[in-house]
């Protein structure tokens, strides 16, 4: 396997988070800003609720004492809720409290010096899910997932992380007017280019003002840019640097 040898953004989180690879979605535009910086990673699985997700991020989240040489994750995304609020008896319906619980353990397995994965140079940032709109998508209930995106900012809360009221932002957008939605959610549950739009400020917003050590402005290129480099002896500038360090 290729050596990775810059650090990392990674985004959990279901197809809200894969379709981010969308154009002008917001893990391109993470990608495009970052460029030659932190590499993006994008672990967003379509269809997955919370209790799916554990296991996946058990498997995807490097154990830190067993992966010396492993880039470090500089920031983590965690959004899920547009699932987990499917109405029972759907699969992938997974109750309001265990719901919270999910995040917690997922947040966790990073923040808690116990665990195997314990990551103190990860900042976390959770993201709630986006309103639906009924109107397009009548497998779901707009205030249920309402509830949904509020228990994101209550494990926000109670573990001390910032969170992107994703669901507050476009409903605020489209007048408060469910069949506005139309403009931000592509089917009424996914994301147009201007829902993703939301998304990509709300995150640089609150990487600027929790995070500004790992804002894009703040970090270095990983190599230097090309009219640093020792023309005459050019090996002996192409090291790998800390973007960290700048």
């Amino acid at each position: 396997m290729a050596a990775n040898v810059q650090d990392a953004i990674m985004l959990l989180g279901d197809s809200l988070t894969q379709g981010g690879w969308e154009p002008n979605a917001f893990a391109q535009r993470l990608s495009y800003v970052y460029a030659r910086k932190l590499d993006v990673i994008n672990r967003g699985f379509g269809g997955y609720q919370t209790d799916w997700a554990i296991p996946v991020f058990e498997q995807v989240f490097a154990k830190q004492h067993e992966q010396q040489h492993v880039p470090k994750v500089r920031i983590l995304t965690i959004w899920y809720g547009a699932n987990d609020a499917s109405p029972a008896p759907s699969p992938q319906h997974v109750p309001r409290d265990r719901f919270k619980a999910n995040l917690s353990h997922l947040v966790q397995m990073v923040t808690s010096p116990t665990s195997a994965h314990y990551s103190p140079d990860t900042r976390i940032i959770l993201i709630t899910p986006p309103p639906v709109n009924t109107y397009q998508w009548d497998s779901r209930v707009f205030d249920v997932t309402k509830s949904y995106a509020e228990a994101v900012k209550e494990v926000g809360l109670k573990e001390e992380l910032p969170v992107a009221d994703i669901w507050t932002s476009i409903w605020e957008a489209a007048g408060k007017d469910e069949k506005s939605l139309s403009k931000y959610l592509s089917d009424g549950l996914h994301l147009t280019a201007e829902g993703y739009d939301i998304v990509f400020t709300s995150l640089i917003k609150i990487i600027g003002e929790k995070y500004p050590e790992v804002h894009y402005d703040k970090l270095q290129n990983v190599f230097l840019p090309w009219d640093s480099v020792d023309f005459a002896n050019p090996r002996s500038t192409l090291g790998k640097r800390d973007a960290m360090l700048a």
